[in-house]
C-alpha cells in the first residue's frame, strides 16, 4: 500500500538514513515514546521499513519537504548516513528547507574537523548544529547507545531530553549497565550514559578517540589470546574458559565478555574452533588513524593506539607474510620466565591502562588546541555503558577524575599506580618471553615500553637534542639552566663559548 503524506507537525523528531544503525536508533526513539519521522533517499527503503517494524510511533515520509512539515519546531533531525560527502549532501538538501533554530544532529562516524566546518556553516545561517558520538553498535542503538554530543549548548538543551532517554542507562553507585531492555521495553532508571561534551566537534573528537582506544583494547586481547597459545600451549576451549573467568573479575568489560563467546563457538561448516577459521586480516574504517594522526598533530605519545592501527595493516599483508615465514625464522632462546595465565591477565591490565591514558591524555591536549572545556570523569562516565569499550575498568576511572580533575595522567592516579605495582612483574616476564620465544606481541610492548619512558626522569633525547644541535643548529637547552633558555655550539669550533640562542 501507498504511503500518504504525513500530518504537519505529527512528529516529535526525525531521522535521516534508514541503514541497519538508522532503523534502530528509530525504534529505540519510537520505544521511549517519541514520534518520529523517517526518510531514506530511497523510498523502497522507507517503505519495508514501517512494513516491518509496525511501530505507532514511526511517521514515514517519501520526500524531504514532506518530512521537514512533518516535524515539530523547533526541529531535531537526525542524519545517520555515511560520513563524508554523503552527509554533506544530505545537509545540503535539508537545510533550504529548515528555519532559524532548527537542530540538525550528525550521528555518524564524522571527521571531528568537517564537524567544525559544518557547525560554523550552520551557524550563520541561523541553524543548530550537533555532531553526536554514537557507539555500541547495532544493539546499542536499538536498546542504548552511548552517546557524545558537541556543538552549542543551546543546541543540546533541545536534544537532551531525546538524548537522554534513548542512552544506556548504568547504576548509579556501581557504575554497571542495569540490565534487561529489550526491543519495546526499554530499560528504566539508572544514570544515561550521555552528557555534553563541548563545542563545535568535541563530541566527534571524543568518539574518535573512543574508537581508538577501542583499537588497542582489541590488539592488546588478540595479543593475550596468542600468548595463551602459542606461549602457553593452551587449545582454544581452554583459552575461552580463561576469558569467561577473567570477565568476573577487574577485567570485565564487554570485549571480554564478546572474546570469550567468539572462543567458544564451533564453525558450522568444519566443527573446527570457528576463530581458527577466520583469516587473519583485520579490516578498520579509519577512525583508529585518525586518533593516531592526531596525536601525531598534537605531539602526544599514542604509541599503544597507533601500534594498534600498524598491527591491523600488517594483518592485511597475509601473502607477504605466509612468503616471509618460509624465509625469515626466529632464533627461539630458552628460558625460565615462569609466564602464567595470571602474569597474561596482569600484561592485558596494565596494557589497556597505558592505551586509557594516552587516549584520554590526547583529549586533554585536544581540549587545549581547540578551546573545548571536557570533563573526563563524565567522559568515563558514559563510556560505561551502552559502547563497546564498556567495561568495570572505566568506574576507577571516573572515581580518578573525581579525585583529582586536574590528573595529568591516568599511572599518576594512586588506585592505578598501585595496581600497575602489584601487576607489573607478569607484564614484563610475558613481554621478556615473547621477546625471547618470536611470538609477536607488539602492543604489550608499546605499552611498556610507554611506561618505562613516562616514568623515566632521564631519556637518550639528550643526545638526539645534541645531534640536532651539531647538523642543523637547531639549539639545546641544559640541565643547569631554567627551561625555555636555549644554546648552541659553534661546531666549527666547539671550544669557543655556547651561545645563546
Amino acid at each position: 500500500m501507498a504511503l500518504s503524506p504525513p500530518v504537519a507537525d505529527s512528529a516529535d523528531i526525525g531521522l535521516i538514513g534508514l541503514a541497519v544503525m538508522g532503523q534502530n536508533l528509530a525504534l529505540n526513539i519510537a520505544d521511549h515514546g517519541y514520534k518520529i519521522a523517517v526518510f531514506n533517499r530511497t523510498g523502497a527503503v522507507t517503505e519495508k521499513f514501517v512494513a516491518e517494524s509496525r511501530h505507532a510511533n514511526v511517521v514515514p515520509a517519501l520526500e524531504l519537504k514532506d518530512f521537514v512539515r512533518a516535524i515539530k519546531r523547533p526541529r531535531r533531525i537526525v542524519i545517520l548516513v555515511k560520513a563524508g560527502t554523503a552527509t554533506d549532501a544530505v545537509i545540503d538538501g535539508l537545510v533550504p528547507l529548515l528555519e532559524k533554530g532548527d537542530v540538525v544532529v550528525d550521528g555518524g562516524n564524522a571527521l571531528f574537523t568537517d564537524t567544525i566546518r559544518r557547525e560554523k556553516a550552520l551557524t550563520e545561517k541561523g541553524l543548530f548544529f550537533v555532531g553526536s558520538g554514537v557507539s555500541g553498535g547495532e544493539e546499542g542503538a536499538r536498546l542504548g547507545p552511548s552517546l557524545m554530543p558537541g556543538g552549542r549548548v543551546e543546541a543540546w538543551k533541545l536534544l537532551e531530553p531525546v538524548w537522554r532517554a534513548i542512552a544506556a542507562k548504568v547504576d548509579e553507585t556501581t557504575g554497571k549497565p542495569l540490565p534487561g531492555g529489550a526491543p519495546g521495553k526499554p530499560v528504566v532508571g539508572g544514570v544515561p550514559c550521555t552528557t555534553y561534551i563541548g563545542a563545535d566537534g568535541a563530541g566527534h573528537y571524543v568518539k574518535m578517540v573512543h574508537n581508538g582506544i577501542e583499537y588497542a583494547d582489541m590488539e592488546l586481547i588478540a595479543e593475550a589470546f596468542h600468548v595463551l597459545t602459542a606461549v602457553l600451549g593452551m587449545s582454544v576451549d581452554q583459552t575461552a574458559k580463561v576469558f569467561s573467568e577473567w570477565n568476573t573479575g577487574e577485567l570485565d568489560s564487554f570485549l571480554i565478555e564478546i572474546t570469550a563467546e567468539v572462543l567458544k563457538h564451533r564453525d558450522v561448516v568444519t566443527g573446527k574452533p570457528f576463530v581458527d577459521v577466520v583469516l587473519d586480516a583485520a579490516g578498520q574504517k579509519g577512525t583508529g588513524k585518525w586518533t593516531s594522526t592526531s596525536s601525531l598533530d598534537l605531539g602526544v605519545p599514542s604509541a599503544t593506539i597507533a601500534e594498534a592501527v600498524f598491527q591491523r595493516f600488517l594483518s592485511a599483508r597475509k601473502e607477504e607474510r605466509v612468503a616471509a615465514s618460509k624465509v625469515l625464522s626466529a632464533q627461539k632462546q630458552a628460558h625460565s620466565l615462569g609466564v602464567t595465565v595470571e602474569a597474561v591477565r596482569d600484561a592485558l591490565y596494565c596494557s589497556k591502562l597505558c592505551a586509557y591514558a594516552q587516549g584520554f591524555q590526547l583529549m586533554a591536549a585536544a581540549a587545549a588546541e581547540h578551546k573545548w572545556t571536557l570533563d573526563f570523569g563524565a567522559i568515563a562516565q558514559i563510556f560505561r555503558g551502552g559502547c563497546i569499550i564498556r567495561a568495570r575498568f572505566l568506574q576507577k576511572i571516573t572515581e580518578a577524575y573525581a579525585r583529582n580533575p586536574a590528573l595529568a595522567n591516568l599511572l599518576m592516579d594512586p588506585y592505578f599506580t598501585e595496581a600497575v605495582k602489584k601487576a607489573e612483574s607478569g607484564w614484563r616476564k610475558v613481554v621478556a618471553a615473547c621477546a625471547l620465544e618470536g611470538v609477536p606481541a607488539p602492543a604489550f610492548s608499546s605499552a611498556l615500553s610507554y611506561f618505562d619512558g613516562y616514568r623515566s626522569a632521564s631519556l637518550p633525547a639528550n643526545l638526539i637534542q645534541a645531534q640536532r644541535d651539531f647538523f642543523g643548529a637547531h639549539t639545546f637547552e641544559r640541565v643547569d639552566q631554567p627551561r625555555g633558555k636555549f644554546f648552541h655550539v659553534d661546531w666549527l669550533d666547539p671550544k669557543r663559548p655556547q651561545q645563546d640562542a
